[in-house]
């Protein structure tokens, strides 16, 4: 199975990775390859930044996320979304807490 990768500045540490079951024979004209992602959602990601394409039937292992959950989920529902991990969730929490409380006496 192959994939691309994203990321989105808006959110630290989080991936998303988009299946590709037709590669290389679905290049011939470019496609919205994030138009898989429910609506909502990408619309809470932002702009998108493309990270790489990866065989994941040519990869071992991956470094934060269990391969198998991934290749199950991509297979399911065509992508995967790896979240930070809990210290960088929590560090985010706090400065946007942080950020909001200085915001409200402006």
């Amino acid at each position: 199975m192959h994939c691309d990768i994203y990321k989105f500045p808006k959110h630290d540490d989080m991936y998303v990775y988009i299946a590709r079951p037709d590669y290389p024979d679905d290049t011939d004209e470019i496609k919205d390859w994030l138009g898989v992602l429910p609506k909502d959602f990408r619309a809470s990601l932002g702009a998108s930044k493309f990270v790489m394409h990866l065989d994941l039937s040519a990869t071992a292992k991956l470094a934060r996320v269990d391969k198998d959950e991934v290749l199950t989920k991509l297979k399911s529902q065509g992508y995967y979304v790896q979240m930070p991990p809990q210290d960088v969730m929590r560090r985010q929490a706090e400065l946007r807490a942080r950020e909001l409380q200085d915001n409200k006496y402006d």
